[in-house]
């Protein structure tokens, strides 16, 4: 995958090809299209530090969180700015979400150690079922990012080697919380800093792909086996690896302190990658998560190299047109 094009970069022959085309498209009555340019939704706040994003199609709306407090804000593509769904508490968090075709929002709770499921068909977001992971035996836990298939949500833990899963075959899908497999002695070998954070599920829920973020690998884990292997990228990592998005056989990984998305076009099962020319865009403001919008991305604006200083003001999530 290349970046959106350049027109003042273009050779003369390039050009002429493109101007070629755009003139046989107008004598066909058809006209070339220029995707959008980018924009940014406000979220609402001095103090925001946002972090996970996800999209419902069917009712055209996507959800954000807040790490400070926990607030879940909520809006259209097309906003100018987001609202409040959820509202945040002292000592609260939120990171990394998903909803699913049925409305139900799955929120992963950082370094809280809990796990929230909302249902957002009400007029406003109803609390289902909350969960606290069990303490560790030493260390903390940070509950990292989730991923869906139709037997169960699947959580990252960035500071303990488990992956937590929430039964989703219950009838409101908020079974038994479990710890699902434990990574010790697996190809995942846990480290000093943040080791998985974004995850996601292949369409058929065969597999889940997940990052580790100060290694830079990407692993598949085998759903029904729970085998663990690591994709080959020929060499290339993907470190600070945040935010992950599948979309066919291409996947998007948010490398977030480099303010890059990077697309790895993978195989056919998803073992070996070709990680592609990595793009940004000036809108971006460390990035961290990417949701899809058809042939758009909804990118999070988190400024957490900013916690400890001034943010930018507004917070904001980034509309992009996918290169």
């Amino acid at each position: 995958m290349t970046p959106p094009y350049n027109w003042g970069m273009r050779t003369p022959r390039t050009a002429l090809m493109a101007l070629t085309a755009l003139a046989a498209l107008t004598a066909c009555g058809m006209t070339a299209v220029t995707p959008a340019p980018s924009t940014t939704i406000t979220l609402p706040g001095n103090a925001v530090f946002p972090e996970g994003v996800t999209y419902r199609a069917a009712t055209d709306t996507f959800y954000v969180t807040s790490t400070t407090d926990g607030t879940i804000f909520q809006g259209k593509p097309g906003d100018a700015a987001a609202t409040v769904a959820v509202p945040g508490s002292t000592g609260g968090t939120a990171v990394g979400l998903k909803v699913d075709t049925a409305g139900r929002l799955y929120v992963a709770g950082g370094a809280s150690g809990k796990i929230t499921v909302y249902d957002t068909t009400t007029s406003t977001p109803t609390l289902v079922r909350s969960y606290g992971t069990p303490a560790p035996a030493s260390g903390t836990r940070f509950i990292n990012d989730v991923a869906l298939t139709a037997e169960g949500a699947y959580f990252t833990d960035s500071n303990q080697p488990v992956i937590f899963k929430v039964d989703r075959t219950a009838a409101n899908g908020a079974g038994e919380l479990t710890a699902w497999l434990d990574l010790t002695g697996t190809a995942i070998t846990y480290t000093t800093g943040f080791n998985l954070n974004g995850i996601a599920a292949t369409p058929d829920g065969k597999y889940l792909l997940t990052v580790q973020s100060n290694t830079g690998k990407l692993y598949r884990i085998t759903v029904a086996t729970k085998a663990v292997e690591e994709v080959a990228l020929g060499g290339a990592t993907l470190k600070n690896g945040d935010g992950i998005l599948l979309d066919g056989q291409r996947l998007y990984v948010v490398r977030n302190a480099d303010g890059v998305i990077v697309p790895v076009n993978l195989d056919s099962d998803f073992t070996i990658g070709t990680v592609g020319q990595g793009f940004t865009d000036p809108t971006f403001r460390y990035p961290t998560t990417v949701a899809s919008t058809g042939n758009r991305l909804l990118v999070v604006n988190s400024q957490f190299d900013k916690q400890n200083g001034t943010p930018e003001l507004p917070f904001t999530l980034s509309n992009v047109a996918k290169p």
